[in-house]
């Protein structure tokens, strides 16, 4: 019976024993006041008794509730109710156990994917640390212990602490803050890392996650594909510059056997085209190759324009910075050359080609621009990779070089196609107003 019919039942039981009474009273007591006295002893009886049984139910069930709630709150989902009811609380207890049930899954798949996670993180080869906000280790996986503490565990300790037995490079690279490429000796074997460092909130928690790779086998295999790269391309050139020499120089021989003199200057003429430009191919190779480290220096932006100007030609886009420039001369002007040569190529007229120097925020900007036909967005993805290039006679090293000389002076280079047709190749170089205002005074 559900609870609502037992209400109504009580209610029927209540009015009809009052009326009952009320009948009874009037019938043989004749003082009202005592008559309703016995009327209200009367009707209280059988409603204290039928509230009790039906309330003990519903107090057990609010008792059951309570205690499994509790539970669930300390993360045991494995209480359930006794739903032996057909009434709405019999409903209540099953829709409980559901939800028990419910609960009960979704922890066990939450312990499956924690220790899914957690196996994987501790037998990955990338040594991760979790430190809190008060420079305890919060975690850290097999690779970290054993780079950091010969294995032995680190939960609890001050990652500064744990740094002090790490490499000084490790030391050097975590106190940066900021993600770094580092090499050092681990067993008396030359090892590369890269480590990666990134600030979150957990729980209303904050936390510092070290990560560390070890790239020492993936650079290995990039320099030696980077080899054969090479050996490729320098084959590859030396064959079609050694094979026509040796055709010119078979014809020659013929032609003067002949004594057809008159044909040997022309002979002559395209052996000395070959070696010049494979002189100039090996010289590239050469430049890249022994790019020494940039010597920064105060440098007048006009003087700069104007030499700049002696050996290419190019629109100078107007004002110049009013500060002077800092950086290697010699190595920018060597970038800025090629890539006034490459800009020339790709427009054809040089009233197209211009150059935009800017100076602001502590950077300084050499863009050099052209009108000519851009890049497609495959080769914008692949054109500052060195011996990259989509030119017949090309080596791949000029826009390579300037990269390197770009971030050796602690910058980049960027490419970008320019609207109405064009390309924009910009060298972005560090500036520090304050060094160059001393230097010049």
């Amino acid at each position: 019976m559900s609870l609502k019919a037992k209400l109504a039942l009580l209610l029927i039981v209540i009015v009809a024993v009052t009326a009952a009474v009320s009948a009874w009273t009037a019938r043989w007591f004749g003082n009202p006041l005592f008559s309703w006295l016995l009327v209200l002893a009367a009707s209280l009886l059988p409603v204290l008794w039928l509230s009790s049984r039906i309330m003990r139910p519903i107090q057990q069930m609010l008792r059951a509730l309570s205690g499994t709630v509790a539970s669930y709150r300390e993360g045991d989902f494995s209480l359930s109710l006794v739903a032996d009811r057909d009434d709405e609380l019999g409903e209540l207890m099953t829709a409980h156990n559901e939800l028990a049930a419910a609960l009960r899954q979704q922890r066990a798949h939450l312990v499956q994917r924690e220790l899914l996670l957690d196996t994987v993180m501790q037998n990955s080869p990338v040594a991760l640390v979790l430190v809190d906000a008060n420079d305890r280790i919060a975690y850290a996986n097999i690779a970290a212990r054993h780079l950091l503490s010969e294995g032995r565990s680190l939960q609890g300790l001050r990652f500064r602490e744990a740094l002090t037995r790490a490499p000084a490079a490790l030391q050097g690279a975590a106190a940066e803050q900021a993600d770094s490429l580092f090499s050092t000796e681990i067993e008396g074997v030359e090892e590369t890392f890269h480590l990666s460092q990134r600030a979150f909130i957990l729980q209303g928690r904050t936390f510092r996650l070290y990560l560390l790779k070890r790239l020492t086998r993936e650079l290995s295999r990039q320099e030696v594909s980077t080899w054969k790269k090479l050996i490729r391309v320098l084959s590859h050139e030396l064959n079609n510059s050694l094979g026509p020499l040796s055709s010119l120089a078979h014809s020659g021989a013929e032609i003067a056997r002949r004594g057809d003199y008159a044909a040997l200057p022309q002979v002559f003429s395209a052996i000395a085209e070959r070696a010049e430009h494979l002189h100039l191919f090996v010289s590239g190779y050469a430049t890249f190759a022994k790019l020494p480290a940039p010597r920064p220096q105060t440098v007048p932006w006009q003087q700069f324009v104007a030499d700049l100007q002696g050996q290419q030609a190019f629109a100078c886009i107007e004002p110049l910075p009013a500060l002077p420039g800092w950086f290697d001369r010699v190595q920018v002007e060597q970038a800025l050359i090629n890539l006034l040569k490459n800009a020339h190529e790709a427009s054809g007229a040089a009233a197209e080609v211009e150059l935009l120097i800017v100076c602001s925020g502590g950077a300084q900007r050499i863009e050099v621009r052209d009108r000519g036909s851009g890049m497609s967005q495959a080769v914008l993805a692949q054109a500052l990779l060195p011996f990259y290039s989509t030119k017949r006679s090309g080596t791949g090293l000029g826009l390579a070089l300037a990269r390197e000389i770009a971030e050796a002076h602690g910058g980049r280079i960027q490419l970008a196609n320019r609207e109405g047709g064009g390309l924009s190749v910009a060298l972005d170089l560090p500036w520090s107003p304050a060094s160059t205002d001393a230097t010049v005074a």
